[in-house]
C-alpha cells in the first residue's frame, strides 16, 4: 500500500499534501473518483468470488480474478476490516454481514445514479439529445 491514510471504510483520506497532487494536472479530480470506483468494483467482485468459492486462498483468487496478489491482499484486508470476510485455515470465508452489505451497497449505488444524473443536468447534458 502507498502509505495513504484510510478511513474505516477503506476510503483514502486526503491530507493537505494530497490535495494539490490530486487536483493538479489533467483530470486529477475525475481520476480520483474513477480510481475509487474501480477499487470498489474490485472489492465487490472479490467478495462475490469468495462467496461462490469459499473457502478460497489468495493464489486461487488471483487466478480467478486475474489480479496481482498484492491487490488481492489489499482487498482482502479491506473486506476483513469491514467484517465481510474472515480468514480460516483453508482460506477466506464470508460472514453474515454480507447479507446486509449487498442491499446497502445497492441503495448507495441508486443514490449515486441520482447524483450523477443531477451533475449531468448541471453540465447541460440532455439525455434526449445525441452526444
Amino acid at each position: 500500500m502507498s502509505g495513504h491514510k484510510r478511513d474505516g471504510r477503506g476510503m483514502r483520506i486526503m491530507d493537505e499534501m494530497d490535495e494539490g497532487r490530486e487536483t493538479s494536472g489533467e483530470g486529477g479530480l475525475t481520476r480520483r473518483l474513477q480510481t475509487e470506483l474501480e477499487i470498489m468494483q474490485r472489492h465487490v467482485l472479490m467478495l462475490q468470488t469468495i462467496k461462490a468459492n469459499e473457502p478460497i486462498g489468495i493464489i486461487r483468487l488471483a487466478e480467478l480474478l486475474r489480479h496481482p496478489q498484492h491487490k488481492i491482499r489489499y482487498s482482502l484486508r479491506i473486506l476483513e476490516q469491514e467484517g465481510l470476510i474472515r480468514p480460516s485455515p483453508e482460506g477466506a470465508v464470508t460472514t453474515e454481514k454480507v447479507k446486509e452489505f449487498l442491499p446497502q451497497l445497492e441503495g448507495v449505488l441508486r443514490e449515486m445514479e441520482t447524483t450523477v444524473r443531477k451533475l449531468r443536468e448541471t453540465l447541460g447534458y440532455n439525455p434526449n439529445m445525441p452526444p
